[in-house]
């Protein structure tokens, strides 16, 4: 048998803001946001399971695929350290969020909702602010090493959420690549909808692609309020056409407002899923949707039933993977 992949054009729905929804729904302490952490023990192990629960009944009674992103945004070596990880042990833990999402694969998946699993990768440094950019050969080499991982597991593809600059995204990419391993990029916008560094979405897009020989299988935006970046989307252009897949914030409010706000704002879940209906009018080829910071189960099943199963495009054909 096999899976629709992304690409297929069909549907598919992913989770919310899984760090917001545990430190503040769950009152999980994750420190440096890293919620890969809590696969130290069972009982961590547990709450991650529980965590995707929701996302993986909404999408099963919408009967649209799911996306399973792993729990590793933090997984990679600077954080790692900073957690008290080994090479070795970081590897492991990558290991096991992958094995984790299969477990919950062979669970929930059926015919109408194929699940892929998705080897989360973040940036860095800040998923805010660009800091110290890395060159393109710095930032291949730094994420080589959970890609590499991903590779000897059962995860279908690498996400690289909230990317800040292009140089990061691409030596990302090419990482990889050289893994044979199919790869998402999603970048982070500001409120005027252009990335941290200044430079526009297009610009980062249509570069990305310039110097990776177009190799990521689509593009997505992050981490940012519909409203911050459907300006952005109206200049249209071929690029809009690579962009497959949304998880935007809950909030209106700034990177900057979010880093000092005391509370979470959740924003308006309605609201929040006929926007994404409204943004799939200009964004021809979006069908991969989930949420980020502040979202829960509650803005998934607001998108699922403004943007269900009869928006679909699955008739367009595409490439397919094979199942486990």
């Amino acid at each position: 048998m096999s899976r629709p992949f992304p690409t297929d054009g069909r549907l598919f729905l992913t989770d919310g803001g899984i760090e917001t929804t545990l430190i503040f729904h769950n009152g999980v302490d994750l420190p440096h946001f890293a919620a890969f952490h809590l696969l130290r023990d069972t009982a961590g192990r547990e709450i991650l399971a529980r965590y995707y629960l929701p996302y993986l009944m909404i999408a099963q009674n919408s009967g649209t695929g799911f996306i399973l992103e792993s729990p590793t945004w933090r997984a990679s070596a600077d954080w790692g350290k900073k957690l008290g990880y080994s090479k070795g042990a970081l590897a492991a833990a990558n290991f096991e969020a992958i094995n984790l999402m299969k477990e919950l694969r062979l669970d929930y998946e059926t015919r109408q909702t194929p699940i892929v699993i998705s080897g989360c990768v973040g940036p860095r440094g800040d998923g805010y602010d660009p800091g110290a950019v890395m060159s393109v050969q710095e930032a291949e080499a730094y994420h080589r090493e959970q890609i590499v991982s991903f590779s000897q597991t059962d995860a279908d593809m690498v996400t690289a959420i909230t990317m800040t600059n292009t140089q990061e995204a691409t030596g990302l990419a090419r990482a990889a690549l050289k893994m044979g391993m199919p790869v998402v990029l999603s970048f982070t916008v500001e409120t005027d909808g252009k990335l941290p560094t200044g430079q526009s979405l297009s610009e980062a897009i249509e570069q990305v692609d310039q110097e990776t020989d177009g190799y990521p299988a689509y593009y997505m935006i992050n981490c940012a309020h519909p409203t911050h970046f459907e300006a952005e989307l109206s200049k249209r252009g071929d690029w809009v056409n690579r962009i497959r897949g949304l998880r935007a914030n809950a909030s209106r409010m700034s990177h900057a407002e979010l880093d000092e706000a005391e509370y979470l704002d959740d924003g308006n879940p309605s609201e929040f899923g006929r926007q994404h209906a409204d943004l799939r009018s200009v964004l021809p080829n979006l069908n991969v949707i989930g949420g980020c910071c502040g979202t829960d189960h509650r803005h998934i099943r607001e998108i699922a039933d403004c943007c269900g199963p009869e928006g679909e495009t699955a008739d367009r054909g595409g490439s397919s993977i094979a199942a486990a």
